[in-house]
């Protein structure tokens, strides 16, 4: 039956139609009513619970990705403060060998002439003794009694003046040898500045190894911490590679700013040698040559930074021996020369084409043609000097990448954990929001039967009544 037909169910009257189908409608869904509402309940409560199977497995899968994030972040940082103890240990190595590989000789000479001076100094601090004859004879002249005896008075007279003379020639003797000694010690107070200069280079060479041991040990203590896994470590490692990161794609931004410049200075000259109307797909064969060049300058500066083993992003290369690893430094920097003296070449090539261009421009023009400004070689130069220094420039792109690689994997780590935790929200969002339409769907589908509902409270509640008057009739009776 169609549509139609059901609308003329009472011909002659499409209203009374409508309300019978109404009326109809109604009293099947009021027969079905509680088959229908448990049907949304239990369509609702598979779906809530579906959605809470979900949000619990993408929580599980974000706590094993957090715990993977922590393992990798702590062996990053582990092989970071590794490298840096190494680099401090190297450090008091070169200290120790550089400045006090001699200490052993050094401190038997000081030795050797502290002793020499105590000796000459204590020998100039001495005083030359009286002589003690001259005591007991002076002694005995004063106890003779004076007689006024002229011969006596003569003798004493003599006595007094060879003691004078003798006093006189002690004196002047005494001042010869203190004068000579102090003239000695004079002569060795360059001795004494050295061996100070001597003792405050050692000092200051033990002073750099006391500031180099407490950085290793708070190096070592944060190596402690790491292989704790403590909670602040990770914080400060995590800290750590945010600000890594960013550093590094502004330094990398500063790298493809540089990058863009060499290549404007060289797609123009490099049309000269492999043709401008030359087309690889819908690029220009001129400016894909020139992006290689680019590139493989990059590449150079990276092997060149490994072979120094400034960076690690090749292992095998820092694996090498010394030997090959030098023959690769030096072929690396030997072709990265001869690409920035070739890049210095198109600069200068840059310059007379674009001169020849404009020249052309100006004749087809029929304008003419000016001469060039006095002291245009001053752009030409400098085209050139850029061609040769931006190739060594972005060679320094090494490191840079290497800390925005290492610090990406942790970056990445914190961004799938945020978007685990947001999907594991939403789908708990989802399921409460199939519980609570479960529940809305209820209500509106007893709105909809609301008059067989109203007339069946009736009903109840007539009931009810009679049920109460009966058993208060039996209370009475």
């Amino acid at each position: 039956m169609s549509s139609t037909n059901l609308l003329t169910a009472w011909p002659g009257n499409p209203v009374i139609s409508i309300l019978l189908l109404v009326f109809i409608s109604v009293i099947i869904l009021y027969m079905a009513r509680r088959s229908a509402h448990y049907a949304i309940r239990s369509l609702c409560n598979v779906i809530q619970d579906a959605m809470r199977i979900a949000a619990n497995s993408v929580m599980l899968s974000n706590s094993r990705l957090v715990d993977r994030n922590k393992e990798v972040l702590l062996a990053a940082g582990e092989d970071a403060v590794e490298r840096l103890i190494e680099r401090e240990f190297h450090r008091v190595d070169a200290v120790v060998s550089r400045d006090l590989s001699g200490y052993p000789t050094l401190q038997r000479a000081l030795k050797d002439q502290i002793t020499r001076i105590d000796e000459d100094y204590r020998e100039s601090g001495e005083v030359p003794p009286s002589p003690p004859a001259w005591d007991k004879a002076v002694e005995a002249v004063a106890k003779i009694r004076p007689t006024g005896d002229n011969m006596v008075t003569n003798i004493l007279e003599e006595i007094n003046k060879s003691i004078n003379k003798q006093h006189k020639i002690a004196i002047s003797e005494y001042r010869k040898v203190s004068g000579e000694r102090h003239s000695l010690l004079k002569k060795m107070m360059p001795y004494w500045r050295k061996m100070a200069k001597t003792l405050d280079d050692v000092e200051k060479t033990i002073s750099g190894l006391l500031e180099r041991s407490k950085v290793i040990d708070s190096k070592m203590e944060q190596y402690e911490q790491i292989r704790k896994k403590k909670d602040k470590a990770v914080r400060m490692l995590s800290s750590s590679s945010l600000t890594q990161f960013f550093i590094a794609c502004f330094v990398l931004l500063i790298a493809i700013g540089g990058a863009v410049i060499n290549f404007n200075l060289i797609a123009l000259p490099m049309s000269e040698m492999v043709g401008g109307s030359s087309y690889i797909g819908p690029y220009r064969t001129s400016d894909v040559a020139a992006m290689v060049i680019i590139l493989v300058e990059v590449a150079m500066g990276l092997f060149l930074m490994e072979s120094l083993r400034i960076t690690r992003l090749f292992p095998i290369i820092g694996s090498m021996d010394d030997r090959m690893r030098n023959r690769m430094l030096w072929i690396t920097f030997s072709i990265l020369f001869i690409l920035a003296s070739v890049e210095s070449s198109l600069a200068y090539m840059r310059d007379i084409i674009a001169t020849d261009m404009q020249a052309l421009r100006q004749s087809l023009a029929e304008v003419t043609i000016t001469e060039p400004i006095k002291g245009s070689w001053i752009p030409t130069v400098g085209q050139m000097v850029m061609g040769f220094i931006l190739p060594f420039a972005l060679t320094f792109v090494a490191i840079p990448l290497e800390s925005f690689i290492n610090s990406s994997r942790t970056i990445l780590g914190i961004l799938a954990v945020g978007f685990l935790r947001g999907v594991a929200f939403v789908l708990g969002l989802v399921g409460n929001l199939a519980r609570s339409m479960g529940d809305m769907m209820i209500h509106i589908y007893d709105l909809i039967i609301f008059g067989p509902l109203w007339v069946e409270g009736l009903i109840r509640n007539k009931a009810e009544k009679t049920k109460i008057s009966q058993v208060e009739e039996e209370v009475i009776l």
